[in-house]
């Protein structure tokens, strides 16, 4: 892993590395490092073969937080593609705008996390509301906390991945070849 100060720093260097942001096109399109290029995790994941073959570069992989980031080099790391080209930006974007670091906005989008938070508490509140007439409805609630506990543990989450397919966060997925085209040097 890479902070944000030493990737802002081999940015200016001759021998500059390739940021890939895996988050959704919805969260990229809302803000995104300049010169970073959209590959979302699951479009990652699906095509990491072709991919991996074209990481001959040093290549940094962003998300929000680092965690999907850190999926990503684990995914095109199980088919071989090589470690010491593939860095992560620690804490991700968070990270990076913590210092007022460079950043393009565009169309304001919720974070894919936020998200979660909405649809996860949404449920638990209507949940435990229910409880007071159907008191079977607190289960509902108790399936949503272990869910979030086992997504902390994992670190993936599978609301996240649900939600992440919805047509609001992939308005503007890139498909594989304009992907390939652009990481080609």
């Amino acid at each position: 892993m890479l902070d944000a100060t030493a990737v802002e720093e081999w940015l200016q260097q001759p021998d500059a590395p390739t940021l890939i942001d895996v988050r959704t096109p919805g969260e990229f399109a809302g803000s995104h490092i300049p010169g970073s290029y959209n590959v979302p995790l699951d479009l990652l994941k699906e095509h990491r073969k072709e991919l991996s073959r074209e990481l001959q570069d040093h290549f940094v992989l962003v998300c929000r937080s680092g965690a999907r980031a850190e999926q990503a080099k684990e995914s095109l790391a199980s088919v071989g593609a090589a470690l010491p080209t593939l860095h992560v930006l620690d804490g991700g974007l968070a990270a990076w705008e913590r210092d007022d670091r460079q950043v393009v906005r565009a169309q304001p989008r919720w974070e894919l996390e936020r998200q979660v938070r909405l649809v996860a508490g949404s449920i638990v509140l209507a949940a435990v509301l229910l409880s007071v007439l159907v008191p079977g409805a607190k289960w509902v609630a108790a399936a949503i906390g272990a869910g979030l506990t086992l997504a902390a543990i994992s670190n993936s989450c599978l609301m996240g991945m649900m939600l992440a397919k919805l047509p609001y966060n992939r308005r503007t997925s890139p498909s594989i070849d304009e992907v390939l085209a652009a990481l080609r040097p």
